[in-house]
């Protein structure tokens, strides 16, 4: 399956090239790269919490979903969607509870994200500045000209 194949399956719906390498296995639910030219856009760690900075759920997918909502609101600010987004980078604070929520955490996603799935990396941390955060997950798009 070539890089042009990929970018255009319905398990990835990007304005951008995926970049997978011939004979490499297909990635679940990510990109192992994603070429793209634009305007690039850069999203903080966005976490767990509302528009008023509280905490409405306390579970992990709950709060990857709000995390990922909140990426989608500040992209839409620059006339952004989720299919620009070429990098994303989670912060999770227990990998084994990150394992454990995959199902609800891929629901999650999906919900707020669609099929789409750029490069990603997931990293266990000590902490969040937060105390109650549970994720915090940084993105960057880029939306072609």
């Amino acid at each position: 399956m070539t890089s042009k194949d990929l970018s255009e399956t319905a398990f990835s719906i990007t304005p951008h090239r995926i970049l997978q390498p011939a004979g490499w296995a297909p990635p679940i639910g990510y990109a192992n790269g994603v070429e793209a030219q634009g305007r690039t856009l850069f999203v903080g760690g966005q976490i767990g919490w509302n528009a008023q900075c509280k905490f409405e759920v306390h579970e992990l997918a709950g709060q990857v979903r709000q995390a990922l909502q909140n990426i989608v609101a500040i992209l839409a600010e620059a006339g952004a969607r989720p299919e620009h987004i070429t990098n994303l980078t989670w912060y999770v604070l227990d990998r084994k509870a990150y394992s454990a929520s995959l199902k609800e955490i891929g629901a999650a996603y999906r919900l707020v994200m669609g099929r789409h799935f750029p490069a990603m990396a997931v990293v266990e941390v000590s902490g969040l500045i937060e105390d109650e955060a549970l994720v915090e997950i940084q993105a960057t798009a880029v939306v072609p000209e």
